[in-house]
C-alpha cells in the first residue's frame, strides 16, 4: 500500500476510535458508570469525528483537543461546519472540566445526555461528507 493510500485510510481509523468511544458512552448512559465520564467520552467522540473529516481531506492538524479550533479547520474545507459551533463549545468544556480534580463541577445525567446529543450531531454531520 502506498503512503498516500495509507494516509487516505487513516480517516477510517479515527472513525473506528470514535465508534469505540460511542459504544462505551452508550453503556454509561444506561446508568452503569459516571456522568462525568460520559461527558468526556462525548467530547472524545466528537473530536475524533472532526479529525476523521480533516484526515479524509488530507489536512494535517496539531495534537489538540480544542473542538472549536478543529471546527475552524473543518470550516476551511466546508463552510457549513459553522453550524456546529454550539456543540463544539459545549463539548470542549466537557473535556477540560472532566480531566482534573477540583477543576470540574459535578456533571449530571442530564449533562451527559445533552453531551451525547451534541456528539451525535457532529457525528452525523461529518458522516454525510465521508461517503
Amino acid at each position: 500500500m502506498s503512503v498516500k493510500a495509507k494516509k487516505n485510510n487513516l480517516y477510517k481509523e479515527w472513525i473506528r476510535k470514535a465508534q469505540e468511544d460511542e459504544l462505551s458512552l452508550r453503556v454509561i448512559l444506561k446508568g452503569k458508570g459516571s456522568p462525568s465520564t460520559a461527558c468526556f467520552l462525548s467530547q472524545q467522540m466528537a473530536e475524533k469525528y472532526l479529525k476523521s473529516f480533516l484526515t479524509y481531506h488530507e489536512q494535517e492538524f496539531p495534537k489538540i483537543h480544542h473542538l472549536e479550533r478543529l471546527l475552524d479547520m473543518c470550516q476551511g474545507i466546508q463552510e457549513s461546519f459553522k453550524d456546529l459551533r454550539k456543540e463544539a463549545v459545549l463539548l470542549s468544556e466537557y473535556y477540560i472540566e472532566t480531566r482534573y480534580p477540583g477543576d470540574f463541577p459535578e456533571f449530571s445525567w442530564k449533562d451527559a445526555k445533552i453531551g451525547y446529543v451534541a456528539a451525535q450531531r457532529i457525528k452525523e454531520y461529518v458522516e454525510q461528507f465521508l461517503k
